[in-house]
């Protein structure tokens, strides 16, 4: 894989973004309703505060290592909290809806991105991939020929996938309204040690959750030198 230099942040609406041609990203989003908004505002709180903290330190590298291991600790608690939920919407627990987010993600192989990796908790998706240098390209093209900003891919690449599963999902579920919450959290992988430390994660979080004794019990995961 591509080893990155640069750094990313959280997805969150309206904040910059930087995306490396090629780069491989680790991506997380759940569904709306998934989790009381009062703790996702204390967690959101709770990460600003540390950040605005950590902002102080004055060399450089060692404040950009300090934020990225908040960071890292902050999805850690977000998504623990997401693994242990006892309320909130868990629809992706009925095999209908999750076959239709796995069948999306998958329908983006080798178009969008190439997948990596991916996992559908019964509130939530982990997904890895490399985004494509060719798509990227015809974006930027686009772009160019358009005389317009060119998009933030990543945006362009979950509209896709949440877009068409929360219509379908709801027809099944026979209701209207969100079905996916907006935000979402993406991170460029840096370099092999990490990829392979996400793919774990992900492909484990069921274990971890403990839905399963084994990862390869779990259904809807998949990791791709497994095939």
């Amino acid at each position: 894989m591509k080893v990155m230099e640069n750094d990313t942040i959280y997805y969150r609406r309206n904040m910059p973004h930087i995306l490396p041609s090629g780069a491989t990203f680790f991506v997380t989003f759940r569904l709306a309703g998934s989790l009381p908004k009062e703790v996702v505002l204390r967690l959101k709180e709770e990460q600003s505060k540390n950040e605005r903290f950590l902002h102080k330190v004055k060399d450089e590298t060692e404040r950009k290592k300090k934020i990225d291991d908040q960071r890292k600790l902050y999805f850690g608690k977000f998504d623990e909290i997401l693994d242990n939920a006892t309320s909130g919407q868990c629809w992706l627990k009925d095999g209908r809806i999750v076959k239709v987010v796995a069948d999306a993600i998958r329908l983006h192989d080798k178009k969008e991105y190439d997948l990596l990796a991916y996992c559908i908790m019964p509130n939530h998706v982990h997904l890895v991939f490399t985004i494509r240098c060719d798509y990227v390209s015809s974006v930027r093209a686009e772009a160019r020929a358009t005389s317009t900003t060119s998009r933030y891919i990543m945006t362009d690449i979950l509209r896709l996938i949440k877009g068409a599963t929360a219509r379908e999902a709801n027809k099944i579920l026979n209701r209207t309204g969100a079905f996916w919450q907006h935000e979402s959290y993406d991170r460029v992988v840096r370099d092999e040690k990490e990829l392979n430390r996400i793919i774990w994660y992900t492909i484990n979080n069921p274990v971890k959750a403990g839905l399963v004794k084994n990862a390869e019990d779990w259904k809807w995961s998949y990791y791709g030198n497994a095939e």
